[in-house]
């Protein structure tokens, strides 16, 4: 892969999402309805079991949604506000309801809902007569701070990669040091944010229209989404999934003009800076003739399996979306659906557990796949953790916006983690990564987080490279 300085078994079906939200983004109050309070959705949530409240529950928060949707409690409500951002966002319910709710999508035009009434833009009250739906704005530094972050950190990579790069600085030079031995951070109240800034590559992976071709026979051709994190602090997992699809085949694609996928922008109510990343995304790919779309982030895969539903009302992009959708694939998804090079991996003498990233599990119903790679390995052993699938509390800024309940439930992923005497954690996230392994030097531990396709690369480069 050109880089440059920084000057398997078939999963349940994700259910489709086929609801559109409205014009000012408000919940569907079809999905709403849809939910018929069995509960089946309680022990699958980590806030409920961390809390044992019913509004901390999927059931609970739809209530509240129901509620403000019939004008019975105002947007205004602390309590609805306050669970709208409690809630994680994992989607474990979803994965459990049997009426097939689709709480991301309401969930997200919630927290678009709360984000509008507070920019006077909430349109008229959900019920005729009623008061219109004003919040008073965010103070004037979260205003600047969210306008820095989703209106241009995240949605111009030059800014990002220029960001990344003095954050390297940072760390490098002696002043992270400094800062965290004067009591500074302390001082300024960041020292917990700051202790989870993952270290910047020394190469950042930028999209320029490199081509990069099979070994071997080419039996499929593939692009690669880079994303933000995932290009500057996680390139190394880049240049690991190039070499694995490379040695199963595959030509590797990385076009330009892609970005970020959005999902931290629909996770916090910026419904509208998602749609415009969507585009540029979706832009960016097409007419490739490529087979696949290959994500090796689990929120980001998430995100743009999510496309056609984000543009459901968009009639120039609609379809373009939905297309784009079709194609996109996360990495372990394919290579568990194709005849895996396993003549070419060589040994791993390791224990390893499995960490479930929820976008990768709950959202895109993907658990058998990532297994399945991890025991193809030989000499791995694959040791199951208790909980595996419950939210280890990172679910993008969530440690940030939500400190107390995050450190609760990676104190909890942790503690399940080391009972199995791994000694490497195993995900396919960078948020999990940095959260996890957070936990891990809090505790003085020597136990490595890697992702899953690292582990296929070092297998595949023992062979090539043996002691």
């Amino acid at each position: 892969m050109t880089v440059t300085q920084p000057s398997s078994p078939a999963s349940q079906p994700v259910i489709p999402l086929v609801i559109g939200f409205s014009a000012k983004d408000k919940p569907s109050s079809d999905i709403i309805n849809t939910c018929v309070h069995c509960g089946l959705c309680l022990s699958s949530c980590p806030t409920y079991r961390e809390t044992g409240l019913e509004m901390a529950s999927p059931r609970g928060r739809i209530y509240l949604m129901k509620a403000v949707d019939e004008g019975r409690i105002s947007l205004a409500s602390e309590v609805f506000q306050e669970q709208m951002s409690l809630c994680l966002n994992c989607r474990a319910c979803e994965a459990v309801c049997p009426s097939g709710v689709q709480y991301g999508a309401i969930l997200e035009a919630s927290r678009a809902q709360i984000e509008q009434a507070r920019a006077g833009k909430a349109g008229p009250p959900a019920t005729p007569g009623a008061p219109e739906p004003k919040l008073p704005p965010r103070p004037l530094w979260q205003r600047a701070l969210r306008g820095a972050v989703f209106g241009v950190l995240f949605k111009r990579m030059e800014v990002f990669r220029l960001f990344s790069a003095m954050m390297r600085l940072y760390q490098r030079s002696g002043a992270q040091w400094l800062a965290r031995k004067s009591g500074l951070l302390k001082l300024l109240g960041l020292a917990d944010t700051e202790a989870m800034l993952p270290p910047i590559s020394d190469r950042f992976a930028v999209p320029q229209g490199q081509m990069l071709p099979a070994e071997g026979e080419r039996r499929y051709s593939v692009a690669l989404l880079t994303g933000c994190i995932m290009s500057t602090a996680f390139a190394h997992v880049h240049e690991a999934t190039i070499h694995v699809l490379r040695k199963n085949g595959c030509e590797v694609i990385i076009p330009p003009d892609q970005g970020c996928c959005g999902a931290l922008h629909t996770h916090g109510g910026d419904l509208d800076g998602g749609r415009e990343l969507a585009r540029q995304n979706i832009a960016a790919f097409e007419g490739l003739g490529v087979d696949a779309i290959i994500v090796n982030a689990a929120g980001c895969g998430s995100t743009l399996k999510e496309y056609g539903h984000l543009l459901h009302d968009d009639p120039a992009w609609r379809e373009r979306a939905e297309r784009f959708s079709a194609k996109v694939k996360d990495v372990h998804e394919f290579l568990a659906g194709i005849e895996l090079n396993r003549a070419a991996l060589g040994r791993l003498n390791l224990t390893v557990t499995y960490q479930e990233p929820c976008h990768l599990v709950h959202a895109q119903r993907i658990s058998a796949q990532p297994r399945a790679l991890l025991t193809a390995i030989p000499g791995l052993t694959l040791k199951e953790m208790p909980e595996s699938s419950l939210c280890c509390g990172s679910a993008g800024i969530y440690n940030v916006t939500q400190p107390e309940m995050a450190m609760s439930l990676g104190a909890r992923k942790i503690d399940n983690a080391l009972t199995t005497g791994a000694e490497i954690i195993a995900t396919a996230n960078p948020g999990c990564a940095l959260q996890l392994a957070g936990e891990l030097r809090r505790r003085g531990k020597q136990v490595e987080v890697r992702y899953i396709i690292e582990l296929l690369d070092a297998a595949y480069r023992k062979v090539e490279t043996p002691a």
